[in-house]
């Protein structure tokens, strides 16, 4: 068995065993999500908000109050508008038996500053490559930035319509990150039915110096979920990479990745804890890694 597929039993596992342990904590009320709408003797003792930062939460809580309340998920980049610290590690498996480790994995804060708006700060990722030939170091930071244009929440429609614009900056160690800086228009949608719900992601990734070279590659990604209970969120994506030009050109890449997420489990207040694991698997002949495993960790607040 491959060890990265060891790895991926051993997370799965451990998140199951504390799934059935928090299970009779999930049939009693819901933890409240820490950014959807505060409770009506809350709103009568907030402060009077004068100010940007002083009326931070107040906003960003009425905010996530009008769209559904699904999980962002493993790899899907949720329509949402969140507010976290979120912490990936994947472990990616080459043609050649080799591992790739990527802590970070493209992921940091996340914040809402606005009623419709959304910021997230990509922190650079330390990549490790178990190859004496290969440089270890860090990739390239990014932001990106959302734009929610319809929603509903569960009351209401049970939808999201979002546009993201992303932009990476070249500021990856050795061969670690790209040679230029990659922009990525993205239309993000979603809809829910009950305890089920469907998020996606269509963009391409456009350089911003010798685009036709380097390729504009298209992504589009799906997620459908279940919520069984009031803590497990199982999910099964699709992530789709077609190549339209560059070095790959025709190519198509689509992985397969099942994963399960537990949460929102409260730690204040405020804060809580959502923790999870997929396993990525290819489908198609053509394909850059296989067998990848991927462990999150967020803070919701």
């Amino acid at each position: 068995m491959r060890a990265s597929a060891r790895r991926f039993i051993f997370v799965a596992g451990f998140a199951v065993l504390f799934g059935r342990s928090a299970f009779a904590q999930s049939q009693a009320a819901e933890p409240p999500d820490a950014g959807l709408a505060a409770s009506a003797a809350e709103q009568q003792g907030a402060r009077d908000c004068n100010g940007f930062f002083s009326c931070w939460f107040e906003r960003s809580d009425k905010a996530k109050a009008t769209q559904p309340r699904w999980m962002t998920p493993l790899v899907t980049v949720t329509p949402r508008l969140e507010q976290e610290f979120r912490y990936d590690i994947a472990w990616q498996g080459a043609a050649d038996g080799t591992t790739t480790v990527n802590y970070g994995f493209n992921k940091g804060i996340e914040l809402i500053p606005t009623s419709n708006t959304e910021v997230i700060l990509i922190a650079p990722p330390y990549i490790v490559h178990h190859e004496p030939a290969v440089h270890d170091g860090s990739g390239d930071a990014g932001i990106l930035v959302k734009f929610r244009m319809l929603s509903g929440d569960e009351q209401h429609g049970n939808y999201i319509v979002t546009f993201f614009y992303q932009m990476s900056f070249p500021s990856g160690s050795y061969s670690n990150g790209a040679a230029h800086a990659v922009i990525t228009p993205t239309l993000a949608y979603g809809k829910g039915w009950g305890r089920w719900d469907v998020q996606g992601t269509l963009g391409s990734g456009i350089p911003v110096v010798s685009a036709a070279t380097l390729g504009t590659p298209v992504n589009w990604n799906n997620a459908v979920q279940w919520h069984p209970s009031k803590l497990l969120w199982p999910e099964l994506e699709a992530n789709t990479t077609f190549f339209p030009n560059g070095k790959n050109s025709g190519q198509e890449q689509v992985f397969l990745t099942p994963g399960l997420i537990l949460g929102r489990f409260p730690l204040s207040k405020r804060f809580r804890l959502v923790f999870g694991a997929g396993y990525q698997i290819a489908v198609t002949h053509f394909h850059t890694n296989n067998h990848n495993v991927i462990l999150t960790v967020r803070f919701p607040f």
